[in-house]
């Protein structure tokens, strides 16, 4: 069982999947986007198939304040065309994901080159993981959060 994290953004969809016993999370790819969203779900398919993926867990971009925007909107309207593909799609909270992976990625001192290549793909695992933690706080008997 495993679950697959995408980061969607304008040009690109960062890609992550997690290991089968659902510890850790780890990058995948990222997906050049397409004029239209069925070409990328056909995309998104093709990469994920091999890992037979329960469910997806998309990045849905909110303010600080919590409110959502137009990115939240495009980010929902993918969601929905996701889950008319078949898919089961989780909308996780992704609020400066990208910065930290950003700040973890400078802090391991990559090129700006080679951080522009992973980061999408680093910011779906960290999505991703969040996720995963979540489900095994989730699970936890009698536990507040």
């Amino acid at each position: 069982m495993r679950y697959v994290g995408l980061d969607l953004g304008e040009k690109t969809i960062g890609v992550a999947v997690s290991d089968p016993l659902l510890i850790s999370a780890q990058p995948l790819c990222v997906i050049w986007r397409k004029e239209d969203k069925a070409s990328d779900i056909q995309e998104l398919k093709k990469v994920i198939e091999p890992y037979h993926p329960l469910e997806l867990v998309l990045g849905l971009p909110k303010n600080m304040n919590g409110t959502e925007g137009p990115r939240a909107d495009a980010t929902r309207d993918f969601a929905e065309s996701l889950q008319d593909a078949g898919f089961t799609v989780h909308l996780w909270d992704e609020r400066l994901s990208t910065m930290a992976v950003e700040r973890v990625l400078i802090e391991a001192d990559l090129s700006r080159k080679k951080r522009k290549k992973v980061v999408d793909q680093t910011a779906a695992a960290y999505i991703l993981q969040g996720f995963i933690d979540r489900l095994k706080v989730d699970k936890e008997p009698n536990k507040e959060f």
